[in-house]
């Protein structure tokens, strides 16, 4: 078991780092240059690229296409891993335990374990809506998508489907784009009796506009191609209650939904509280401006977990990316008995797309761009950022198929058979025997499975 050692002054500081994600990973390659002993903890095996997961749920691209071995990658940067759930840090001990009981001594320790679904109190959104947070979810919501399009192909003329997306940040306005790219270019080929027609999409968002951290012409953009897309954008509506068929508007009014996906906000998961650290808004851990945690010496906060100096980072991949290096260069000057440095975040700009050749870039010194420039921009940026060259070769050759022959009679990726509950709705009479049910709604079978994991429901940034 890897715990900390009676050592003289010298030797490599043992650095634990809690999360996979961007920032964590950040943080082991920093610690990695600097010679530090380290060791990353996650309750997965793999990092997830999570900028992808919406292509993963809509059929474009691979699990495994968006995921990276964590063992792969500390064994490259001389670091270790280990599979477990953090549930205690003791800055007395200077130790961090594990669900299975086990503890890790440490010198300092860098937590980036990102966020999960807010649902801001909203009647049954965790029980009837599916969350595109980590790669279990997108599988998930994929499977569910597809079950819903093969009972529809099996229930004939006359049934429709109605998919709802909550949220009209990045993740919104591209699974909705991704949706209706489905619908339009796949559908007829993957889904020969449905009639285009009964498919319908539509958008939800709270605020005035999409892609709030946009400038307006940009928003103005996302929203007429998600229209023109054949996307029914409803702004300015707040949700007050999802059920399984239906989300329930603060009007009254009552939209059918067959499938309810929150990309609508995150917050810290709940598991966090029992640290016994100081947390802000949204559960956030509340850190210096050097990013250690208030009122502790060797612990730091990384990525969408941290606030720092009560100014809150966007949640995106570059402050995540940021904020893991810093916090990893600070451990190394601690331990070389140098003081701190503050943080300073600094902007390389964000993006979104909507769908083929159409995104939204928008950079430092009022550089905006959209259209087929920006989705050729989003399109490397993702592609060279992915850990991996077997990743970047599979995505690329897997979009390539997306992009280039999904309207030409080109399959769709698809997991496995819908589950059980999916297909206990009886089949309308008068179809032939063999076809099948027809599928229901989301049920409560799947109560808590949304929502688990890293951010989501947020603008891209550059890398």
């Amino acid at each position: 078991m890897w715990r900390r050692r009676q050592r003289p002054a010298g030797p490599a500081p043992q650095v634990i780092v809690v999360g996979a994600g961007f920032a964590g990973l950040a943080a082991v390659q920093e610690l990695g240059r600097a010679g530090a002993d380290v060791l990353l903890i996650d309750r997965n095996v793999y990092s997830t690229f999570q900028p992808l997961l919406y292509q993963v749920a809509t059929g474009g691209l691979n699990a495994g296409d968006v995921s990276y071995p964590a063992r792969a990658f500390t064994r490259r940067h001389h670091a270790r891993f280990r599979l477990g759930e953090v549930t205690g840090v003791d800055p007395a001990a200077r130790e961090v335990t594990l669900a299975d009981g086990s503890r890790f001594g440490y010198d300092y320790v860098i937590l980036a374990t990102g966020v999960s679904a807010a649902y801001y109190g909203v009647t049954g959104a965790a029980e009837h809506s599916l969350g595109l947070y980590t790669r279990r979810d997108a599988v998930e919501l994929r499977n569910h998508i597809m079950a819903r399009l093969e009972r529809l192909d099996i229930a004939g003329p006359g049934r429709e489907i109605s998919f709802t997306v909550v949220g009209g940040g990045a993740t919104g306005v591209e699974l909705a784009g991704a949706l209706a790219e489905l619908r339009s270019t796949a559908l007829d080929a993957a889904f020969p009796e449905v009639d285009l027609a009964s498919v319908h999409i539509r958008l939800v968002e709270q605020g005035p506009a999409l892609l709030l951290p946009f400038e307006p012409p940009l928003r103005e953009y996302a929203r007429a191609e998600l229209a023109a897309r054949g996307v029914a954008v409803r702004l300015g509506e707040t949700i007050t209650e999802v059920r399984s068929d239906r989300v329930v508007l603060a009007s009254g009014e009552e939209l059918p939904s067959d499938v309810t996906i929150w990309a609508a906000g995150v917050t810290v998961p709940a598991a966090v509280a029992g640290w016994d650290l100081p947390q802000g808004p949204g559960g956030r851990i509340l850190a210096g401006p050097d990013l250690r945690v208030r009122g502790q010496q060797r612990i730091f906060a990384a990525g969408d977990l941290v606030l720092a100096g009560d100014q809150p980072l966007p949640q995106l991949a570059q402050p995540a990316l940021q904020t893991g290096r810093h916090a990893a260069r600070q451990a190394a000057r601690l331990a070389a008995g140098q003081v701190a440095e503050p943080f300073r975040y600094h902007d390389k700009g964000i993006m979104a797309t909507i769908g083929r050749r159409s995104a939204v870039v928008e950079l430092p010194h009022q550089v905006r761009v959209r259209g087929t420039l920006a989705w050729l921009a989003w399109l490397g940026l993702h592609l060279i950022t992915l850990l991996g060259n077997r990743n970047r070769l599979s995505a690329l050759l897997n979009l390539s198929w997306r992009y280039l022959t999904w309207g030409h009679g080109g399959g769709v990726i698809v997991g496995d058979d819908p589950p059980p509950f999916l297909t206990d709705t009886p089949v309308p009479v008068g179809r032939a025997i063999g076809a099948g049910p027809a599928a229901g709604p989301v049920t409560a079978a799947r109560a808590g499975t949304a929502g688990r994991g890293g951010p989501a429901g947020r603008q891209r940034s550059l890398r």
